[in-house]
């Protein structure tokens, strides 16, 4: 008989998922201990699988260097395999797949929210790049906004309340392009580019030739583009905060700050953003910790103005349009 988490114990399935975390992302990790200990296992195991899915696609280990990738797309074709075998209870061998099992089944969370995540380690495996604006909030919305709606149910947000899961799915997306901020020398040395080819021909620049020295002040003010949107989706997600418990508000205030501060640094330093990695210190997470307490006890936040041009039903209209 088929069993949510196959044929591992909860506990052993938390445990493990616990290191992938905490090996994985030193942010989410700080913030996942502010939740209760329910929500912060099941956030554990469900980073757990999103950490898996990410390391399968791109032939590494935990987030670590890019490896070869031939054969991509047979790779995400192995995640929809076992993300198939966990969401029907059986046992996959592979721990991560089984955590997802586990807290699919306790949350309800669906296997359409999980293709969702996976169709964004798809867009990557064809090499794809987006044309326009809507194209990098598509792929954002798959590879981080998706993941904040399922964080949203884990955290017992109904499925029904729209508006709530529609401001996790901001935050998730505030996060991803913060991420692609921080990271777009080396997503270029890994022949990935997630700048919109209409933006690049508004800074009359080849594709490819984004990163060459002689145009870092044109990847600045293109960086600078992605940190505002990247401050309005997080604007508009801390409203969605509303509709959680204080511990839950405190834990998303500090993901938020921690992430946030990583993209606002990265507009701070303008060209010279890339020289070295934008990291936050254990003191600033601390520091960020903190003030997210103070954040959380205020459980009202007001809309920010303007909201993002694109939400999660925008979105998804456009996906189901296709």
């Amino acid at each position: 008989m088929s069993e949510a988490g196959g044929k591992y114990p909860r506990a052993i399935l938390v445990q493990k998922a616990r290191r992938y975390i905490a090996q994985g992302s030193k942010s989410f990790n700080a913030a996942s201990w502010l939740f209760d200990r329910t929500t912060r296992e099941r956030s554990w195991l469900l980073y757990a699988w999103c950490r898996r899915c990410d390391d399968i696609a791109d032939v590494q280990e935990l987030g670590g260097s890019l490896g070869d990738q031939k054969d991509a797309i047979q790779r995400v074709n192995g995640i929809r395999l076992l993300t198939d075998q966990a969401f029907a209870g059986n046992s996959t061998g592979d721990v991560a797949f089984d955590a997802m099992g586990l807290v699919a089944s306790e949350c309800g969370l669906t296997r359409e929210m999980a293709e969702d995540v996976i169709t964004g380690f798809a867009l990557d495996a064809k090499e794809w790049r987006p044309r326009t604006e809507d194209d990098l909030l598509r792929y954002c919305y798959h590879v981080a906004g998706a993941v904040g709606v399922m964080m949203a149910l884990v955290m017992g947000v109904p499925y029904d309340d729209e508006e709530t899961l529609d401001r996790a799915c901001d935050l998730g997306i505030a996060f991803q392009l913060a991420n692609i901020a921080r990271d777009l020398v080396e997503d270029d040395a890994a022949g990935r580019c997630y700048l919109p080819l209409e933006w690049l021909a508004q800074q009359d620049i080849e594709p490819g030739q984004h990163t060459k020295p002689h145009h870092r002040n044109e990847l600045a003010a293109m960086a600078a583009k992605l940190v505002t949107l990247a401050r309005q989706y997080r604007m508009a997600g801390l409203v969605g905060t509303a509709a959680l418990n204080l511990r839950q508000r405190w834990a998303i205030h500090a993901a938020a700050r921690i992430y946030g501060e990583i993209g606002e640094e990265v507009g701070r330093r303008g060209a010279q953003a890339w020289h070295s990695r934008v990291t936050t210190s254990t003191g600033q997470k601390l520091a960020h910790i903190a003030g997210a307490f103070v954040d959380a006890l205020r459980k009202s936040h007001p809309m920010p103005q303007p909201m993002p041009r694109l939400n999660r039903r925008d979105i998804l209209a456009q996906i189901h349009a296709d």
